[in-house]
């Protein structure tokens, strides 16, 4: 087979935190084939378009969250919607699973738990030794668990925790039609105790909620302002939940979530650009042009924290059509 060229490298773009809104919003409504372009050609400049990383993602404690999170089955407030409350689960168990995903081709093992805040004591120490677990396995490890104090993100960091994931959803103006339980600012905080604990920052948005294109771009421009930039920018599309005060919000087009990769990817070229919840919902080709867009991670396996994903095999397939190398599954996690 005929050895793939390699491409010439192409003039540097720069790394910029001082990105006003109406660059963004510019850069958001080029003609479609025009803003793909430009990505692509970010996301060459910056990153390998071969590396697209597999991240597995497990609820380790679900339900019963006192948020109203307006999209969230797992909020207390929507009674049609709200998931049993279960206890967290044992440190073995949450590793068992780490080791299957691993087994499968994931680089990265991202746990969450549905609280507001975690508390100290005997919980959050078992959320400590999950993170030290599988970092010894070799994978990356990040945890969601609300916010968090200064001194919890230190503990989290000295246990290895290589990202800390805690999403703003939209831009700040729509924001309170969302949630009221939890300030904008009260996010903007956590990210700020875990920016300096030194741990890498995943934060992202939901697009389909109802919100303005405005307020997409607000959020990427609050993002792409922060420096250094978030390492993991997650872009996920609605997934409208029956018995939630979303569940009648419409689909979402799928060119609105090229649209997102492709304006995260230039205006944050090394993030990693996540195309996240709602990928299920996306044809093959809708995904490759994300991918195209500069999108380099998908949460991989059959289900995010509870809603259904794409199945492992399926995205295998896509990811080996495409030229990445993805391992075969082990009897082990077969079984």
């Amino acid at each position: 087979m005929t050895q793939p060229t390699t491409l010439p490298r192409l003039p540097d773009s720069p790394i910029r935190h001082d990105w006003s809104l109406s660059e963004v919003q510019a850069i958001h409504d080029l003609p479609l084939l025009d803003l793909v372009h430009r990505a692509g050609t970010v996301h060459r400049v910056h990153n390998d378009p071969a590396d697209i990383q597999r991240a597995a993602l497990l609820s380790i404690k679900t339900g019963g969250c006192p948020e109203d999170c307006a999209y969230c089955p797992q909020s207390a407030h929507h009674k049609g919607a709200a998931l049993p409350r279960e206890r967290l689960m044992p440190v073995d168990a949450v590793l068992r699973e780490a080791a299957a995903a691993k087994s499968q081709g994931a680089h990265r093992f991202c746990m969450g738990a549905a609280w507001r805040q975690p508390k100290d004591g005997p919980e959050f120490d078992s959320v400590l030794s999950m993170v030290r677990g599988v970092r010894a396995m070799g994978m990356e490890a990040c945890v969601t668990l609300g916010m968090l104090t200064a001194s919890q993100a230190g503990r989290l960091a000295e246990a290895g925790l290589t990202s800390y994931n805690h999403n703003l959803d939209t831009g700040p103006e729509f924001y309170g039609d969302i949630i009221s339980t939890r300030t904008y600012e009260d996010r903007l905080k956590t990210l700020e105790h875990v920016r300096d604990a030194g741990i890498g920052v995943c934060c992202g948005g939901i697009v389909g909620m109802g919100e303005r294109v405005r307020d997409r771009v607000e959020m990427l421009q609050l993002l792409s302002n922060h420096a250094p930039h978030p390492e993991s920018v997650p872009i996920n599309a609605l997934v409208a939940v029956e018995g939630t005060p979303l569940e009648d919000r419409p689909p979402v087009d799928p060119l609105d979530l090229v649209r997102m990769c492709a304006t995260a990817r230039i205006v944050m070229p090394k993030a990693r650009v996540r195309l996240s919840a709602g990928r299920k919902g996306l044809t093959r080709e809708a995904q490759i042009l994300c991918f195209l867009a500069g999108a380099n991670s998908i949460f991989y396996g059959e289900r995010l924290l509870t809603t259904a994903n794409n199945e492992a095999d399926a995205d295998a397939a896509l990811l080996r059509d495409i030229g990445v190398t993805v391992p075969e599954m082990s009897l082990a996690a077969a079984e």
